[in-house]
Formats: C-alpha cells, structure tokens, sequence
C-alpha cells in the first residue's frame, strides 16, 4: 500500500541514467564561459591544481564551518615515507543566533573558537598557516580568496553574500591578533568536498572525486584544465566544485519533484533553491517523511486518521529519528517510540508502514545523489579516453557515515568479503609457504608427507626446430575430449598444422568404470581415424592426460587420483598407458604407437618453447590450476642423474591439504570443499580455479541473502541449485563492456530476479573471489620464479611462461592481477607471459617428436 503510494518517489533504473545524462548536460553548461551565467550547476574552479604527492611535512590549523558543528583543527604531516599525520580537534556549536545573525558576528565567533582551541592546545605564541573550509559556494579567482555566492542549508547571515569570506576572517582574526598573541596566516579557502578529496587522495593516489552527503550535498573533481573557459590556461588539471546542490533550479527536475519535495521547498528558507540537495540531503529527509505521514494520515491510511499537534509541526522529525527507525534489529521498537513521542498511537501495521517510508526517502536520496556521482565519474573516464578506469571517491558527510541501511548493508558487506582482502605481506606468506612445499616434494626423505608432489614428468629436452613428422595426440581433462592430428614441418617452412575433432565425455562416463571411460576413449579415437582416412597409420601419439601421475618414464603413468569431477572407478594406482593400450586392444581395430604421457601444463610448456627457447615454465588457470618448470637433475632427489635438466610437473594444487593454508581459507571455501568429490583434496585448487570460483560466489551470495542484503531476502530455487555460476559468468559480469542494466540481464536470464543494487553487490563479490584467485595464483607462481632464479644463481632472471586456461585468457582481470602480484612478490624476475597455442593437443605431439627426435639419435 505504501508501495504504491509513494510510487513516485520509486526510481526505475531508466529514470536514474535519464537523471545522469541531465547531469552530464549541466555540467558541460557549467563549464562553458559562455553558459556558466544561466547553469543552475555552478562548477566553481577551485584554483587546486594537484593531489598530494606524500612529501608534504608541517604543522597547520585549520578551521571548518558548514554543518551542524564548527570544528578547529591542528594537523602535523610527516615527511617520513609513510604519508603519516597526527590530528588534533574540537568541535563548537553553531547556535542558530551565529547561522542567522550578521556577517561581523559569525566570523567573531569563528575567530573566537580559533582562540580558544589555540589557547587549549597551547599554540597562542606560534605562527601557523591556516586552511579555511567554507562549505558554501564562492566564487574563486584564486586560492586563498573567495566570493560568497549564495547561503545554503540552514544558514542565512547577513551582510555576506556578495563579500570575500577570506578577508571577513582577516579583520575578526586581526581583532585577537593584538590582544591575544595570535598569528595565523589563512593561505586557502576550500570547499568540503574538496577537504574531502584531499584527505583521501593523501592516502590513495587514485582518488580524483570527493563527495558530501551530510547536512548538505555537494561533489568536486579533477577537471581537465582545456575544458575549463572559466579560467586561463590549457596545461593540466583543477578541481572544480560543482555545487551540485542546485541542479534542477531551472526546472530541470519537475518531471521527479513530487507535492511533498514542492511543499517542502514552499516552507524552506531558501525556496526555489538547492532542488536536488532538498531531495538528498539529512537537513531536509526528516521533514520529508512528516509531510508523507501527514498525508498519509489526514487520508486515513495511518494512525486511524487522527492527526497530533506534534505531527501537524515543521521540523518534528529529524534525520536521526529517520535513521532510528531504518535500523535493522532495534527499528521497529524505536518507530513505535518515536511516533508515540509524537502523541500518535501506532498500531503494528503503523510502525511497519511507517518504516517502509523512511526506507524509500532514503533511497531515493542514495539513487539519486548515484546518478549525478556516475555523471561526473563517466566524465572522468571519457576525459582519459579510457575504456575502464580505476578511480577512488573520498567521502564525508554523517548521512553516508551514520544512516543505518548504508552503514550496516557496507558492514555487513565489508565483514563478508573481508577475507578475500589479502594484503602483501599475508601473498608473501603464501609465496614461502609454496617455496617450501617445492623443496619438502623434490627431497627423497620429505617427497611422501609433501603436499605439492613435484612429480617427474621425463621430458628432458625442449623443441630446437628439427622435429618434423605427422603424430595423433588426445587430450583428456574436462568435460570434453579431443583427438588431434598434428603435422610437424622443420627448416625454413617450419610450421604446426593441427586438425581434431572434440568429443563430450557424459558423467556417467566421468563417474562410471574406468574400462567404460577408456573403451570411450578408444571409440572417440577410431571415430577420428575414420574421420581422417587413417585407420591403418600406426602413428607416434602423446597423451595429454591431466591429472597427478607418478610417471616411472615418459610413456608411462600412474595415476596418483582424480582431480576436476573424474571418479572413475578401478584408475587409481593403475597406469593409464596401460590402461588405453589394453582398450585398443580389445577393440581390435587399429594400433597406435603411444610414446609419451603428458600433463597439460607440460604441453602449454612445449608449445610456448616452440617459439620461445626462453620458455621453461608452464602454468594452467582454468578448469583447474597447476604448473610446471624445467628443474636442474642436481635438485632432484626422487629420480637418479645430476645432469641436465627434467621437466617438473608441481600438481601444486594439493598445495594447503596439509593445513598450511588454512588462516586464509574463508567459510565459504569450506562449504565449497565439504561439497565437492574430494573433500579435504585440492585446496588452493578450489580457491583458484575456474571450477570452484562460481561455487565460491554462490555461497556468498546465499549468505548475503540470508542477511537481506540480495535479492529481497529471497533465495530462490536457482541460487539453491549447484553450479549454476559458471566461470564464464563470473568473466562477462565483471566485463568492463557491461553497464549493471547488462549485468541485471544474466542474473534474471540465471533466474535470479535482481535490482540494479543487486548488480552491483554481485559484481562485486564476484571481483573479490576472482581477484584473489589471480593473486593467489601469483603468490604460487612468483615461489616458482624465485626457486628458479636461485637456482641458476642470477641477480635477475630473464624468462617466460607459457600459459594456457580459459580463465587467464577470457576473465577482463584475471591475467592482469596476476601479472601485477608476480611483479610484486618476485621483482628480480623479468618475466614474459605467452599465450599458449592449444598446449595440450600441439605441446603432446612436440613432446612425442621431440622424444622421438632424441631416441633416434640414442639419447634417454
């Protein structure tokens, strides 16, 4: 009921983009010399031209007028590489006598506080430079001076507009300056939000926007100076505040005012003025909701029609009754409360109705002051000619800091995917963990009790350009198996042409026999050999098997146990060369020379050192997660012989079985294992590869349902179903291409019927999960590096990795989180990245040439 009263103030998410590109439209009017006179959106220069750069060092005051509280302030910043500071404040009251007085006395007072905090923190005989936080629109010619526009809020003094607050304050400072030994030299005036951005650009380097939403509501960034006529000069960049207060003071808004936001306005002491921080802003939200209720209630849908004095009186309800009443545990208790205070006499359905009120204001508010923020962020990005843009927003303002929906929704939020949150020195952690677990599984003593086994894989030589020939390869490792033909020319044509056939392996193939598995196999294979003309070849073939096998040679392979959803039964501690020649046999058809079996990563190797002789490591990140290195013999405890050099295979994703990664395991990534086929099995697997990512999401996603931060609190029967994120949903909702209108269509398309916030709150988990992924995967692959460059006793190592998986190739990030955690957990490692070309089909026909190569000229 209340619902479809208020449905005016509901904004759909086409109206919300219509209001971001009325605001891009105000801007660009602001901007202009020629349009500022008219533009309701001042976009006032600031004259601040650079974020701090951390070699700021000094003692400062500062003095902040423009909300409920004047606040004085001391600031000591440290030069010491730390971008550290120390704050020292006290807050005064602004009695409604100072707000609605004349000019001489507000900048008194200011000047009076000054002295007193001076006074209190014994500064009187020293001279410091002071910053002037005026949250009003001024009109700068340059830094430390600036015109009063127009009041806003619930300030009206007078004899100021029009004025120079920066010399107003001079001559009441001057006034103490004799009789009370203070010296301070006011060298900026700045708006809040601009403070706002400052402060946190001092901490992250990224933030080039500050936001308001408190009493008032107002947002600066950093403009391009060649789009700003207002002011000379074309190099560069200025923050402009843009007093977005007063957007929709032209009308530009009627379209959205509702007969509440009129009646408001119509009361307040400004009308006509500040439109948009009226629909936004805690000074005005309160009384909003009392004009609701009064309507509500004169037409007998609340209270049984019977209106108290209370109610009938303007500013009875405040922000802080309206955020008392949102809370999530205590908000209905404390509405029944507040309306009594009221001299209303709520029923249950009253409160609850009541309640809903408050929330779609305080949404509205939130959407609204989104759309303008999303405008002036597009703008950003478009200046850069950018496709995605990293960015930080610094943000103040107790309406964002205090309301209750914000703070406990990002609480809440924040609590769950804290977790996945891993700071370097925990990666670091990770990486020496990793290292040693590659040292326990290469010692003869150590290699059993190890969880990373560094299984030997008998490929001791890598393509040098001579192999040539035509050879079969097959390649099993997901849900689907491939048959290859793969014809090799050496010389000056050297060349790889490759032709297969994908066959699908059903589940209860995956799950069944192991003799069904392989005698399916052997069909796929005499279908391919029809398929090609053939079938009476007997060709050198290398099997890309991917799965942990303690290999005793090159062609053959014992299978140490199923990974990735294979449960075969009968495979097991059996050789799986063994295991395809046996079911050739019984076939009876044809026959195969089978000369080598590989791992996947050992292939993604081969094929990148075909191109690349600097190539020695092979990684995986898709369906599963893995990695292999050429290792010196010497290092090589498990295998007899200290020259040369032996390919690797690390089945690093049994790293953590043992428990030693068990501080950064989450909630989520135990209920994702204690569902899997191999509980206990796979550890930093599951937390890096394709396979067990969406599942990871899933799990989040239920838990933030059951705290009714998704979905209305619904989980429905899609989200209860298993596997119903796939990795590549995880790759096209966190696509730079897609708007959340895009993302909201693949989660309805999945059966999750969800709102624009909901789009947002997904993405973002799902950007956590991945990035962790990626950076975890990193930590692995710089111990690798390191071992590597160790090893060859090198100051920097030069080398590359061949690389191969659908998730380094199609996720947007994956492969640049990656790239960035390598370089910083292993800097002495230059290191190139290739994109396999089909490592697993082509890298298996290399390695059999290549063995083939070397047993014809007599080597091992």
């Amino acid at each position: 009921q209340v619902d479809r009263y208020l449905y005016q103030l509901r904004l759909s998410d086409d109206v919300l983009l219509d209001v971001m590109t009325r605001f891009q439209a105000e801007m660009v009017k602001g901007l202009s010399r020629d349009t500022n006179p008219t533009a309701t959106v001042k976009m006032l220069p600031s004259f601040v031209r650079s974020l701090p750069d951390g070699s700021e060092k000094g003692d400062f005051l500062a003095v902040d007028l423009g909300g409920s509280q004047f606040r004085a302030h001391r600031v000591k910043v440290f030069a010491d590489g730390k971008q550290s500071s120390q704050l020292e404040s006290k807050f005064y009251p602004t009695p409604k006598e100072v707000t609605e007085g004349n000019g001489t006395e507000l900048f008194d007072y200011i000047a009076d506080c000054l002295s007193d905090f001076m006074e209190t923190k014994n500064l009187k005989h020293k001279k410091l430079p002071l910053g002037f936080t005026f949250s009003f629109p001024c009109k700068q010619t340059k830094l430390e001076e600036g015109v009063l526009l127009a009041w806003t809020k619930h300030f009206r003094v007078r004899g100021v507009q029009d004025t120079d607050v920066v010399s107003s304050l001079r001559r009441a400072l001057q006034k103490h300056k004799a009789s009370s030994d203070i010296d301070v030299d006011v060298l900026a005036l700045v708006n809040d939000t601009v403070g706002t951005m400052m402060t946190c650009g001092y901490d992250d380097q990224h933030c080039e926007v500050g936001l308001i939403i408190g009493t008032g509501t107002n947002a600066c960034y950093m403009e391009e100076m060649r789009h700003i006529s207002l002011v000379e000069g074309d190099e560069g960049r200025m923050c402009i505040n843009t007093e977005w207060g007063a957007f929709g003071d032209d009308g530009a808004l009627d379209d959205l005012r509702t007969e509440f936001d009129r009646e408001l306005d119509l009361g307040s002491l400004n009308p006509g003025k500040q439109l948009f921080e009226k629909m936004i802003s805690s000074l005005y939200l309160g009384e909003l909701v009392r004009l609701i209720l009064l309507k509500m209630t004169k037409e007998g849908l609340l209270f049984n029609g019977k209106v108290s004095t209370a109610l009938l009186t303007k500013g009875k309800i405040e922000m802080e009754h309206v955020s008392a009443m949102e809370k999530d545990k205590e908000g209905l208790s404390n509405t029944k409360e507040i309306l009594t205070d009221l001299n209303l006499f709520p029923s249950e359905e009253d409160c609850v109705a009541v309640q809903h009120v408050c929330t779609i204001v305080s949404f509205r508010s939130a959407n609204l002051c989104a759309a303008a923020l999303a405008a002036i962020l597009t703008r950003l990005r478009e200046n850069k000619k950018l496709l995605r843009m990293r960015t930080a927003v610094g943000i103040d303002g107790g309406l964002y800091k205090t309301h209750p929906k914000v703070a406990a929704q990002r609480r809440r939020l924040r609590a769950a995917l804290q977790p996945f949150l891993l700071p370097l020195p925990v990666l670091r952690q990770v990486r020496d963990s990793m290292r040693a677990e590659l040292e326990y599984g290469l010692k003869r003593e150590t290699q059993a009790e190890a969880t990373v086994k560094m299984l030997p894989t008998y490929v001791c030589g890598m393509p040098d350009g001579t192999e040539k020939g035509k050879f079969l390869a097959l390649d099993l490792g997901g849900t689907n198996f491939r048959v290859l033909l793969v014809k090799i020319k050496s010389g000056r044509r050297r060349s790889v042409q490759m032709y297969n056939k994908i066959f699908a392996i059903p589940l209860e193939i995956m799950q069944g026999t192991g003799e069904e598995l392989f005698d399916h196999i052997v069909q796929c294979i005499a279908d391919f050999l029809e398929y090609m003309g053939i079938k009476g070849s007997r060709l050198p073939l290398g099997f890309t098997f991917s799965f942990p096998c303690r290999q005793a040679s090159i062609d053959q392979g014992t299978l140490v146990g199923w990974t990735k959803g294979f449960k075969a039964t009968n495979c097991e501690g059996e050789d799986v060369v063994d295991m395809l020649r046996e079911a050739i046999r019984r076939r009876n058809e044809f026959d195969l020379d089978i000369v080598a079996v590989v791992n996947d990563t050992v292939g993604t190797m081969m094929t990148c050192g075909y191109e690349d002789p600097n190539c020695e490591i092979g990684l995986i990140a898709g369906t599963g997660s893995n990695v292999c290195y050429m290792e010196d013999m010497k290092n090589i405890e498990i295998v007899e012989g200290n020259e040369g050099k032996m390919c690797i295979n690390t089945e690093w994703g049994a790293f953590g079985d043992n428990g030693c990664i068990d501080h950064i395991r989450t909630k989520y990534d135990r209920e994702v294992d204690e569902g899997s086929l191999n509980p206990g099995k796979q550890r930093y697997e599951k937390m890096t590869s394709g396979m067990y990512l969406g599942e990871i999401v899933r799990q989040i996603l239920i838990d933030l349902t059951k705290q009714g931060l998704l979905f209305r609190g619904h989980i429905s029967e899609s989200l209860r179903k298993r596997g119903i994120f796939e990795t590549k949903f995880l790759s096209q909702i966190e696509s730079d291409r897609l708007v959340l209108l895009q993302v909201r269509r693949i989660l309805q398309q999945l059966g999750l019927d969800s709102t624009c916030d909901d789009s947002m709150i997904v993405r973002e988990v799902c950007g956590v999960v991945s990035t962790r992924a990626a950076r975890l995967c990193g930590a692995g692959l710089a111990a690798v590096l390191e071992k590597k460059r160790e090893s060859q006793g090198v100051e920097r190592l030069q080398i590359t990795v061949g690389v191969d998986g659908t998730l380094y190739k199609l996720h947007p990030h994956f492969s640049r989180v990656l790239q960035e955690t390598v370089k910083e957990l292993a800097p002495q490692c230059d290191v190139t990245f290739m994109l396999s070309e089909d490592g697993s089909g082509k890298g298996a026909a290399l390695i059999t040439a290549v063995a083939k190569r070397l047993h014809n000229i007599g080597q091992k």
